[in-house]
């Protein structure tokens, strides 16, 4: 069974990056779209970013120009870079392949005012 393990969250300034990975595994998603979603308390889930196996990205709204997804098939792992963070990204942000339903555990990350 896949499984999704997320890492790189934690606590930044205003203004600061961080870059979440998630890594599967094995390697059976490598022609499966995936995608960072993201949940804070008492918001729905929303897409923040997904990315298809013909490489084309799709970016939540209030996120583009300022977070970047991509993939390394070679380590089975999708990975979100996150730039000019602000204070509304805080969540729990969670790796996805929509395809099969699989979800990971999630990693919080807060952004500091």
């Amino acid at each position: 069974q896949v499984q999704l393990v997320e890492s790189g969250g934690g606590l930044v300034q205003a203004g600061g990056s961080l870059r979440l990975s998630c890594t599967a595994s094995r390697s059976a998603w490598v022609n499966d779209a995936m995608a960072w979603y993201r949940q804070a308390p008492g918001n729905q889930r929303e897409l923040v970013a997904a990315i298809y196996p013909n490489g084309r990205r799709e970016y939540g709204d209030s996120v583009k120009g300022r977070f970047t997804i991509s993939r390394d098939n070679r380590k089975n792992e999708v990975n979100l870079q996150m730039s000019g963070m602000k204070p509304e990204d805080t969540a729990a942000y969670y790796c996805h392949i929509p395809r099969i339903g699989l979800w990971g555990q999630g990693t919080q990350v807060t952004v500091s005012s």
